[in-house]
């Protein structure tokens, strides 16, 4: 294929102009490569020799290092050598010090043997002549046995001898006579023995009574409590006959209202001017009692006014009943007991024991117990708190079953009352063991209150059938001719059969007698039991 001319010398034009342009550029970097070629080569000599004077240098040094670690090194085994040799010498010296002291040591332990061992012959040289002496002393002592043998072997037979001469001479074999002069010796010794038992029971009954009737005085003397006799009263007087009817009411409204309202009965009968309140519930009574009272004064009697007057009535015996238990703390000076034992306290204000005020009597034993505790040196916090609180079960007895006491127990468990509280209230009557002494002077503060004369009353027939078993458990023991019970059951007197019953049997029938009426008889107070031996030897002059 042929170019055309034209395009030729188009192209060799342009490469004219090209090489024109490019020849300057490629001159600048042909001379910059050499530049920088030729720099090269001049840096590398110039480190090339930087590093051998360097090099040479740190030859120079190293063997300089090299010489100064030899010389020092020359001079540490020298001192080394030397240290070595003063060591050596000096262990040596220690080796033969202790050496020497070792020997020293094991000649006087040697010594000190040698002297044990002529201790040791000389103790074994005594123990071989006490030995010798300890046979000795065995041959004579059998020798002896020998000799006692034969003579207990003789006062035997000679003991024998005797024996059978007294049984001849007495008529009695040995078992008889041992068995007599046994029966001598127990008939006396009883009787020596009775006799003594009666002085120091004597004695003792007439020091702790002293005590005792001084203690219990000193008490009575400063409780100085009200001893008048309160009763709860069951009976309303009426102005006029012609307030029966209204009390009834129209076919007998009113009286129903009344009786559930307060829950007593009213029993009006031909009695002139008088309706009787019969009910178990003593504050209930009272209730009634007093809304009854204000019923009459008012005139205005239907089953409304009774309804709005009990219940006004009520609120104030409530009130009543929670300032009565307050003053009894503050009378007795105690506090801290349970608001809900507060009211039940109160509530005896309108409870009656034989004839006597339950709240009354509970603060003067707590008054009395105090006193004596007082006296004791004991804690009269607590004989106070206690004997307050004995009879609170007599509170609500008519409501739940079971005795006052059993219920005041539990009452006081119940309101977190101490164990010791409760342990007193269930024994006041004897009923468990006290595990107090502020607990026995509840009894005694509780007997003083109730025995007293004119603080209980008792019916007739209840009086007669105490006396006649006073008399019958008396009568029930051996030996006992009659018994008589006098000063009001406060005595019984048995009168034995002298020839069945001796001085010493009269001593412990009283004390039987006693502890029976203890367990099978209930009284106020005590009971002396005086038992009555007398023989009488009678005899007529013809």
């Amino acid at each position: 294929m042929v170019l055309p001319v034209s395009l030729l010398l188009d192209v060799s034009t342009g490469l004219a102009v090209a090489l024109f342009l490019v020849l300057p550029v490629l001159g600048l970097a042909i001379g910059g490569v050499v530049a920088w070629k030729i720099t090269e080569r001049y840096m590398k000599n110039a480190a090339k020799k930087r590093a051998e004077q360097k090099l040479d240098e740190t030859e120079k040094r190293v063997g300089e290092m090299l010489a100064a670690a030899a010389a020092e090194s020359k001079r540490m085994k020298k001192e080394a050598i030397l240290e070595a040799k003063e060591q050596e010498i000096k262990r040596r010296n220690d080796f033969e010090q202790e050496m020497k002291e070792k020997r020293a040591e094991q000649q006087r332990a040697e010594s000190r043997l040698n002297k044990q061992e002529d201790l040791l012959e000389r103790k074994e040289a005594d123990l071989n002549k006490k030995s010798e002496a300890l046979e000795q002393q065995k041959n004579n002592y059998a020798k002896k046995l020998e000799e006692v043998e034969k003579t207990r072997e003789q006062l035997s037979h000679q003991n024998e001898l005797m024996i059978q001469e007294l049984e001849r001479v007495a008529q009695l074999t040995k078992e008889e006579a041992k068995k007599q002069l046994t029966d001598e010796i127990l008939d006396e010794t009883r009787h020596d023995c009775a006799m003594q038992v009666r002085n120091l029971e004597q004695q003792a009954k007439e020091e702790a009574e002293l005590n005792a009737k001084n203690i219990i005085s000193l008490a009575i003397q400063r409780c100085a409590s009200d001893h008048a006799s309160e009763t709860t009263v069951s009976v309303v007087p009426l102005p006029n006959d012609d307030m029966k009817a209204r009390i009834i009411g129209r076919e007998g409204r009113n009286i129903r209202a009344l009786e559930n309202a307060t829950g007593i009965e009213l029993i009006i009968d031909d009695t002139p001017e008088v309706v009787i309140l019969s009910g178990f519930d003593p504050v209930r009574r009272e209730i009634a009692r007093l809304t009854l009272e204000r019923l009459i004064a008012d005139g205005r009697i239907h089953p409304a006014r009774i309804e709005e007057t009990v219940e006004k009535v009520t609120k104030e015996i409530d009130q009543q009943i929670k300032a009565a238990g307050e003053n009894a703390m503050f009378e007795v000076g105690i506090f801290g007991i349970h608001p809900e034992l507060i009211k039940l306290i109160g509530r005896l204000k309108f409870r009656t024991s034989y004839g006597q005020n339950v709240y009354r009597h509970s603060i003067e034993v707590a008054q009395l117990a105090g006193l004596m505790a007082q006296e004791l040196g004991l804690d009269v916090n607590f004989a106070k708190r206690a004997g307050l609180l004995h009879d609170v079960g007599k509170a609500v007895d008519h409501e739940q079953e079971g005795t006052h006491i059993q219920i005041g127990a539990d009452l006081a468990k119940k309101y977190k009352e101490n164990a010791m509280i409760v342990n007193a209230i269930m024994a006041h009557h004897g009923d468990v063991e006290p595990k107090t002494i502020e607990a026995v002077l509840v009894q005694a503060a509780d007997a003083v209150s109730g025995a007293r004369p004119g603080a209980r009353r008792e019916t007739g027939s209840n009086y007669v059938k105490r006396l006649e078993k006073l008399e019958e458990i008396a009568a029930g023991f051996a030996g006992v001719d009659k018994t008589y019970a006098i000063q009001a059951g406060r005595e019984i007197r048995v009168i034995v059969k002298p020839e069945q019953v001796d001085d010493a049997q009269a001593l412990f029938l009283s004390k039987d007698i006693a502890k029976k009426i203890e367990n099978e008889l209930e009284y106020p107070g005590q009971i002396k039991v005086n038992v009555i031996r007398e023989f009488r030897s009678v005899e007529y002059a013809k």
